[in-house]
Formats: structure tokens, sequence, C-alpha cells
């Protein structure tokens, strides 16, 4: 990397210029919007599936085709990206790198250590996996970032035996970084979420000495299997003591009782206008077929607002409207009586017990009057499927969940464009899984964002995405390090982000 084009870069950001990001694995754009509300300039992105990308051009492009367009890394240069969206040199064109290229592309690159395959990338070229990481590197020392921020799960410390956040802490090393990783749970940051993912920050030597990572803005006890999977995923570090190793992870900061509570799911969605699955499937307005977002839906909580709810409703720049047009939910007739009868925290072993005892009492009253089908027949099997579940209990205990009202939900998942069962409404009365927009709201997502498509790649745009309210700390923690402020001192506009947005 040319040292003149970063101290060039250096010298803009502290004459005032904003940090200018690239998105890789952008997705609809959750870590852009948390680093755009802490007062960067979301230069581009690349984002192979076509309706994500969308998504991301309309949210930060005003909708222009060269920025809505899917895009391959594997076979989009930098050079390629900036000519088209006429940016110039790409190593000049950005300051910030953000993203992450999934997992299996690090970890299926065989045995050799990353920093090994940096180093021979044409052996590896075979592995569109590998490729994934060949080209996101590529991209690293082609663009000469200030800083590089990248988020995965939890496992990554922990995945085939390796642990690949150490392995990109060293290759980015080499190359002139200073890098830190850890475990940040979104819960601490104001999400309505209990979200645990891996963060790793680096920054150029050229700027800092080391890294700081986001203090919390809120506290929260953890469930215990939250403890028991960090211990997993820490597994590989070694052991505390004098011959220890010392790697790049760092414990995350503290977060003290004193700060405020974590954002509930109440907090999150409680404005929002009610869906009474039963009822509307009993008039027939809830009817099988595509969820389009051609429905307005008038805001009818106003007096329910809570802090969370207006910050969602207020975001500078995404602002809702008067009605909410994504507010739509999974038809799933058998399910809904069942989402009634459960206990917040119920589980589908729950449920599975729940719909046995439905289609007893069932049977039981049709005996009463002569009616019962023998047990076995074709009418026994079709009504038992009409009212239980078939999977095994056993087999699938969390396939099911539903949300307890006065703690942050469970992680979101891009699964959830398929069935729902994850995150089933806190409020028997509407007795449903979530809507697109409360998943939105659980991930930190402002009323005004827009998904591109239909409700099903909605919500897989929504469970892929970094919560744009963790992204925000993350992205207001290191502008202080660009800028060199004193991380004792908050500047003007980051006060007025924060009261603004979160």
């Amino acid at each position: 990397m040319d040292t003149r084009v970063i101290l060039q870069k250096i010298r803009r950001i502290r004459g005032g210029a904003k940090p200018r990001l690239l998105d890789l694995f952008s997705g609809c754009g959750g870590l852009s919007l948390g680093f755009h509300v802490a007062g960067y300039e979301i230069t581009a992105a690349v984002e192979l599936d076509p309706v994500a990308a969308a998504s991301h051009g309309a949210n930060f492009h005003g909708g222009k085709a060269s920025h809505s367009k899917a895009r391959d890394i594997t076979t989009t240069t930098p050079a390629a990206l900036t000519a088209e969206l006429g940016l110039g040199d790409a190593a000049q064109a950005f300051d910030v790198l953000v993203g992450g290229p999934p997992c299996q592309a690090f970890a299926r690159v065989g045995r050799s250590k990353l920093r090994e395959v940096a180093e021979h990338p044409e052996a590896f070229r075979h592995d569109p996996r590998a490729r994934l990481y060949i080209e996101y590197l590529n991209y690293v020392e082609v663009c000469s970032p200030l800083a590089v921020v990248i988020e995965n799960v939890p496992d990554m410390l922990n995945h085939g035996g390796h642990n690949l956040a150490e392995e990109i802490a060293e290759v980015l090393e080499a190359r002139g970084y200073i890098c830190r990783y850890s475990l940040l749970n979104a819960a601490f940051y104001g999400v309505p979420q209990m979200r645990e993912r891996m963060i790793l920050i680096a920054i150029r030597k050229e700027v800092a000495v080391d890294v700081q990572l986001p203090a919390p803005t809120h506290w929260i006890d953890l469930p215990s299997g939250y403890g028991g999977s960090r211990a997993v995923a820490l597994k590989l570090l070694p052991a505390e003591g004098a011959d220890a190793k010392p790697t790049h992870y760092r414990e995350a900061p503290s977060a003290g009782a004193d700060l405020p509570a974590a954002v509930t799911a109440r907090d999150a969605t409680v404005d929002l206008p009610g869906i009474d699955a039963r009822t509307q499937l009993a008039t027939g307005t809830l009817k099988r077929g595509r969820r389009g977002f051609d429905v307005a839906l008038p805001y009818t909580g106003h007096d329910r607002q809570t802090d969370y709810a207006r910050a969602m409703r207020d975001w500078p720049g995404f602002t809702g409207g008067p009605a909410v047009y994504d507010h739509v939910i999974r038809y799933l007739p058998r399910d809904y009586q069942l989402f009634a009868g459960l206990e917040a925290g119920d589980q589908y072993p729950q449920a599975f017990r729940y719909a046995k005892s439905l289609f007893e009492a069932r049977l039981a009253g049709l005996a009463t009057k002569g009616e019962a089908p023998a047990e076995g027949s074709e009418e026994w099997l079709t009504m038992r499927a009409s009212i239980v579940p078939p999977y095994d209990p056993g087999k699938f205990p969390n396939k099911w969940r539903k949300m307890e009202a006065d703690r942050p939900a469970r992680t979101l998942l891009a699964h959830l464009g398929k069935d729902g069962y994850s995150h089933i409404h806190y409020d028997s009365d509407q007795a449903r899984p979530i809507s697109v927009r409360e998943a939105a709201r659980l991930q930190s997502f402002p009323d005004g964002f827009k998904f591109c498509g239909t409700m099903n790649p909605a919500f897989r745009q929504i469970g892929n995405a970094v919560p744009p309210l963790l992204a925000k700390q993350i992205a207001l923690t290191l502008r202080d390090q660009l800028l060199e402020r004193d991380q004792t001192e908050e500047p003007a506009e980051q006060a007025e982000a924060s009261r603004h947005v979160g």
C-alpha cells in the first residue's frame, strides 16, 4: 500500500471531510445504515443478491441503477467498480471498508492458514469460496482503507478447528493494520435482540496504536445459554497465563447495571397496528399467496410509543410516514390457535404437546356425539394433520419459540423468510408470527427504511443484516479514532446522532 495515499486520506478526514465507506457483501445495508447515521458517506456497495442490492441502492442512492445492480465480487474488481460508478482511482475512493464474506469462504480453503493462502492465491482459485476471501483481501490491498470492519457469527472463532478471526487478523496485521476482534451482543447497544456476533476492527498503524471497541449503551443479564455458546466459540483461544500466546482477541467492554435496561420486544413493537390472525383468517382477509407491500396500515398506537419506537419513526433521513406498508405476516392457518395457547418462552415441545391436547379434545367432543373417526383411519389422520405439526419434538426442540414481551428477542435468522416459527408474537390475542416490519424493528431498522421485493425476500434481508444500532456504535467509536478524538469527550455531531437514534 502507498503510504502517501494513506496520509492523504488521514489529512482529508481530519480536515473535516466525511469518511467514505465501501460495503462489501452489503445485503440491504445494516452496516451502511449504522455508519451513515454516524456521519460516514455511503459511497458504494457490492452485493450478489439482486433484491438486497436493490434495497441498498434504494435507501442510500435514490434507487440509481448503477448503485442498485447486483455485483459478484469474484468478477468485479475494485477498478471496475469505481470506474462504473464514476469514483476515479480505486486507491483514492474509499476510507473505510466494511462487511464480511460468508464464514465458509474462510473455512473451506483447506488446512493451510489464511495468511498462507493470501500469499499464494492462485493455488486456491479453483475453490469459489476461497475466492471470496481472496477477492476480499484484494479489495483491502487495492483500496487502501484506513480501517476495516468485519462482522460474522461467533463460530468464526472456532470453525473446523480454526480461529478464523485470529488468522484474518494476522493477515491484516502483516499488511499494516492494528487488529482486534471480540464478541459483542447487540442487546448491549440498544438493539431489542440478543444477537451475538464476532466483530473484527482493523485500523492502519498510521492512524492509531490500538483499536477501541464500542462501549455498551444498555445493560442486560443474558440467559445462561449465551455464556455456554460463548465458551464454545472461545475454546480455541489459549488459556491465560505467562506462557499463553498473545492473540488479537479482546473481551467486550463491560456493561454496568447503571446503564438503561435493554430494549424489549414490547418496547420495539407495541405501537404498531395489531394483526388478529385468527379473525382475519375467519373473515377471509388473510389468504394464501404473495405478500406485497402495497397495503397501507395506519399507525394506531400513538399513545403507546416508547422512546425506541419514536427513534424508529423519526430516524433522520428514514422517517416513517402515517402508515406502514410492510406489516405483513405468513399464512399459517393450522398454527394460529397453537400460538394463542403458548406461554412466553415456550418452544416446539410445548407447542407439540398443546397441539396433541387440542386434537384429543376434538376427538373427545366428537365421541360424545358418536362421530369420532377410528384411530389410524384416513379421516383420523387428516384431522390430526390439521391440528398437530408433523415434526418430531425430540429432533426439533428449537424450531418454535414464543417471544417474551419483557426481554429482547432471540437472534433473528435469514430462515425467518421460510417459516417464521422462531419468533412468535408475544401477544396471544394476535396469535401469529411477527411481521416484516416487526422483524425490522427488532433488528433496529427504522420505519422509513425500504425493503425491495416481497415478504420472504424482505425477511431474508433483515435476518442477514447487521443491526444498524450496533453498527452505529462501532462507527462512532471508529470515527473518534480516525479523527484522533479524546474517547472521553462526545463531539457535538455524535451527541446529536445519539439523541435522535438509539
